[in-house]
C-alpha cells in the first residue's frame, strides 16, 4: 500500500485551471480519471488525511503511485477528455455502466443503394438509422410487419437480394405486397429510397402527415368508386394505427425527450432511461453499475450521460433531457450536449405534471431493476458460496457461517420498542426462521440495552431447547425479566409436538426439522457499530456462548466492526461477503420496522370499547354511529345507551364502567393550524400529524 505523500506533487507545481488527471498504479496502469474546474483545489482534497478521506478514495490513492494531469481551456473540453481517457484506459476505480443485457434497435441501412430494415444489435455504424432501443427483439418484428403494408421496403440480406436479382424473380415478401420488391426492379433506387426515408419519418413520431395522406386517398377511391383500393388504404391506415398503439402516447405531441432515472444502494447503482420521440416512449434501456468511487447521484447522472451520448451526434440528442438530480456543473454539461446535438438541449429536473409523472415511472423501473439484479446475483450457487468463504476469511472464523441470524432494533422516538431476528442459511433468507420481540426489559429508548436483552433472550431460549434433549446440563444464567415467551414467531405456531431430537441431539419438530431455537448460528451480525457488537458479546457471554461469533454492520461506511477491536474491518467494494452482509442487514432492518410499524398502527387504533366483553364489531359500529363519538358516548347515561339497537341494559352498563375507568384521551391537534380537534371516534393517525421518524 502507497503513501499517497511519496507521489504528492510539490506545492505550486498544479496548475489553477480546467483540466483532466490520471492517477496511475505501481505498474504504471490508470486506475482513476477524473476532471475539475481547478485541477490545484481537486487534487489537494486527495492528499489530506486518509482518515478524512471516504474508504472507496482512500483505497484509490493508497493503490496509486503516481499522478498526472493535462490543462484544458473550458471544462466542456474536460468532460470530452475525461470521457475519451475513461473509454481509453478502462480505470478500476471509475463508475463504469454495463448494459444488463444487449438491447435491439430497428435499424435503417440509409447508407447502402438499396436501404434495408433489420433488427441490429451492437455498436452502431454510420450511415444507419436507428430506431429504439427495445425491449425485445419480437416487438421490432411486429412493428415492421405492420409497417411493411404502408412502407414496403426491403428487409431481405444481401445474399437474398442477390439470388433474387439473378434468377429475376422476387421472394415471397415481394409477392404479397410487403417488399416494393427493388432487386427486379419494380421501383427504381430513388423510388425505394423515398420510401425508407418515409418509414423513418414515422418511425421518428411524424405520423399525422401518413394518415392524413392514406385518409384522403382512401376517400378519393371511395368517390371515384374504386372500392378495392379504397379498401386496401383502409386496411393500411388500420396497420399503421395498430403500429402506433404499441407505444402510448406519455407526452404532448412533437415532444422529445430522454428520462433518466437512478435507484442506488451504499455499493450499486442502477439506472434506467425512457426515449420519448414524439410523445409516444420509442425505446427503453437499463444500466447497473458498481459505486467503485466516493459519488453521488448527480455525479451517477453525470456519468450516465456521458455514457449515453459520448458516441452519439445530432437528432440522437434529445431537445430535453430530465434527470433526478443535475450535475455539480450543470452549465459545462448542458453545453456539451448543445455541441453533441448541434442545437440546444435543455438539461432539467421535472417538478410537475405529465413529465414528472413519467419520471416517476422510470424511477420504478430503475428500482425494480436494482432489486432482479440483486435477485439474480444472490441466487448464484457459486456466487453464495465465494461470499461465504470471504466472511469466513475476514472475519477469521474456523469454518464457513452456514447459518447467520441478524438482530435489528426499531422504535419511535423510544415508543413501541421492537427488535428482529431474521435467518440466512448458505445465503438464502429463511423467513419460517425470521422471530420477533418486544423489549420489555425496560423503558423508554436505548438501542445497546436493547440489543443486550433481545440476543440474552434468544441464547437463553437455545439453552433451554438443549437442556430438553440432555444435550447441556448445567443450570442456565438467571431468568430474564421479560422471559423467553415475549419472543413473538412470525407465524403463531401450533402446540409443541411430542420432544424428539435429531442425530446432533438437537430437539426437532415432528417433521424432524429442529425446533426454532434449538439450532444455534455460526454468526451473529447485529444492525450496529462498536457498542450494539459488544452488548451481544456480553450477553452471549454471560450465558456461557462462547462457540459463536458476532460482527456488527455499520450502515454509514458499511464497516464491520468486531468485540474488542478498536478499529473497523473494511470488505472490498467488489466482495461479496459484504453484498450478503448488507442484505442480511436490510433484510432485519425491513422486518424490524414492519413490525414497529404494526404494533404502533394498531396501538394508535386502539379503543376503550375494544376491551368490552361482549360487545362485537357490529354493536361497537352501532354505538359509534349512533352517539357520532367516543366523547359523546362517555357522557351519555345507562338510559341513553340502551336506546341502542342491540344494547341491553347489562351491556350499557358494563360499557358505561368501562369507559368511565379509561382517562379520556389527549386532545389530536391540526399541526398546521394549532387547532384543536374535536373527538369524532377517528383513530389519532388520522387527526393529528406524526412527529419523527421510523428507525
Amino acid at each position: 500500500m502507497a503513501d499517497p505523500s511519496s507521489y504528492r506533487p510539490k506545492p505550486g507545481q498544479i496548475p489553477d485551471s480546467p483540466g483532466v488527471y490520471k492517477f496511475r498504479d505501481e505498474h504504471g496502469r490508470v486506475i482513476y480519471v477524473g476532471k475539475a474546474k481547478s485541477l490545484r483545489q481537486r487534487l489537494a482534497n486527495y492528499f489530506q488525511d486518509l482518515a478524512g478521506l471516504h474508504p472507496r478514495t482512500r483505497t484509490m490513492v493508497t493503490t496509486a503511485a503516481s499522478v498526472e494531469w493535462t490543462v484544458v481551456s473550458t471544462e466542456v473540453e474536460a468532460l470530452q477528455l475525461e470521457y475519451s481517457w475513461i473509454k481509453e484506459f478502462d480505470p478500476r476505480f471509475n463508475v463504469k455502466y454495463r448494459d444488463d443485457k444487449s438491447y435491439p434497435y430497428l435499424a435503417v441501412t440509409l447508407g447502402e443503394e438499396f436501404p434495408r430494415v433489420q433488427v441490429m444489435r451492437g455498436a452502431k455504424k454510420k450511415g444507419v438509422r436507428y430506431f429504439g432501443p427495445y425491449a425485445h427483439a419480437w416487438a421490432i418484428r411486429e412493428t415492421v410487419d405492420l409497417l411493411l403494408r404502408v412502407f414496403p421496403v426491403r428487409t431481405c440480406s444481401a445474399g437474398v437480394f442477390k439470388r433474387s436479382a439473378q434468377i429475376g424473380r422476387p421472394c415471397l415478401l415481394g409477392y404479397i405486397g410487403k417488399c416494393s420488391a427493388p432487386c427486379v426492379g419494380r421501383v427504381s433506387p430513388e423510388e425505394h429510397r423515398e420510401l425508407a426515408e418515409e418509414f423513418c419519418e414515422f418511425m421518428a413520431g411524424r405520423t399525422g402527415a401518413h394518415l392524413r395522406r392514406l385518409e384522403r386517398g382512401m376517400q378519393e377511391a371511395a368517390e371515384e368508386m374504386e372500392y378495392e383500393r379504397a379498401a386496401r388504404l383502409r386496411d393500411d391506415i388500420g396497420a399503421l394505427k395498430r403500429a402506433m398503439e404499441k407505444s402510448a402516447v406519455v407526452l404532448a405531441d412533437a415532444t422529445d425527450a430522454d428520462l433518466i432515472a437512478v435507484a442506488e444502494d451504499e455499493l450499486e447503482a442502477a439506472v434506467q432511461i425512457f426515449h420519448v420521440r414524439g410523445g409516444r416512449v420509442r425505446g427503453q434501456r437499463g444500466w447497473v453499475t458498481d459505486k467503485v468511487e466516493a459519488v453521488t447521484t448527480a455525479g451517477l447522472v453525470e456519468h450516465a450521460l456521458q455514457q449515453l451520448y459520448g458516441e452519439e451526434q445530432g437528432d440522437a440528442v434529445p431537445k430535453e433531457v430530465l434527470v433526478p438530480a443535475l450535475p455539480e456543473q450543470v452549465e459545462p454539461v448542458a453545453q456539451w450536449l448543445t455541441q453533441r446535438r448541434g442545437s440546444q438541449v435543455s438539461l432539467r429536473i421535472p417538478q410537475r405534471g405529465d413529465k414528472k409523472d413519467l419520471m416517476a415511472t422510470v424511477a420504478r423501473n430503475a428500482q425494480q431493476a436494482l432489486a432482479l439484479h440483486k435477485t439474480k446475483r444472490a441466487s448464484d450457487l457459486t456466487t453464495r458460496s465465494r461470499a461465504l468463504e470471504e466472511i469466513a476469511q475476514a472475519l477469521d472464523l474456523d469454518t464457513v457461517p452456514l447459518r447467520i441470524e441478524c438482530f435489528d432494533i426499531s422504535h419511535l422516538q423510544g415508543e413501541d420498542v421492537v427488535a428482529s431476528m431474521v435467518v440466512f442459511e448458505d445465503g438464502l433468507a429463511r423467513k419460517s426462521e425470521y422471530r420477533r420481540f418486544q423489549i420489555r426489559g425496560f423503558a423508554g429508548q436505548d438501542d445497546v440495552r436493547s440489543m443486550h436483552e433481545v440476543v440474552g433472550r434468544r441464547f437463553r431460549r437455545y439453552l433451554q431447547e438443549k437442556q430438553k434433549s440432555g444435550e447441556w446440563v448445567e443450570e442456565p444464567a438467571a431468568a430474564d425479566p421479560a422471559g423467553p415467551a415475549a419472543a413473538e414467531p412470525a407465524a403463531d405456531p401450533a402446540a409443541d409436538p411430542a420432544t424428539a431430537a435429531d442425530s446432533a441431539g438437537h430437539l426437532t419438530d415432528e417433521d424432524g426439522r429442529p425446533k426454532r431455537f434449538a439450532y444455534p448460528p455460526q454468526l451473529v451480525v447485529v444492525d450496529g457499530g462498536a457498542p450494539q457488537v459488544a452488548a451481544a458479546r456480553r450477553a452471549m457471554d454471560e450465558l456461557g456462548i462462547d462457540d459463536v461469533a458476532v460482527c456488527g454492520l455499520a450502515k454509514r461506511l458499511e464497516e464491520v466492526w468486531l468485540p474488542g477491536e478498536d478499529d473497523p474491518v473494511v470488505l472490498p467494494r467488489s466482495s461479496e461477503g459484504l453484498y450478503l452482509l448488507q442484505r442480511v442487514r436490510d433484510e432485519a432492518h425491513r422486518f424490524a420496522i414492519t413490525y414497529q410499524r404494526n404494533k404502533r398502527g394498531k396501538r394508535l387504533k386502539s379503543s376503550p370499547l375494544d376491551v368490552v366483553p361482549g360487545l362485537g364489531d357490529s354493536r361497537r359500529q352501532a354505538l359509534l354511529t349512533h352517539f357520532g363519538s367516543l366523547k359523546k358516548l362517555r357522557a351519555a347515561t345507562v338510559e341513553e345507551i340502551c336506546q341502542v339497537p342491540g344494547v341491553g341494559r347489562k351491556t350499557a352498563e358494563t360499557v358505561a364502567a368501562a369507559l368511565a375507568a379509561a382517562a379520556p384521551p389527549a386532545p389530536a391537534v391540526n399541526t398546521a393550524t394549532g387547532e384543536i380537534i374535536e373527538d369524532d371516534g377517528a383513530p389519532p393517525a388520522a387527526l393529528s400529524a406524526e412527529r419523527g421518524q421510523d428507525r
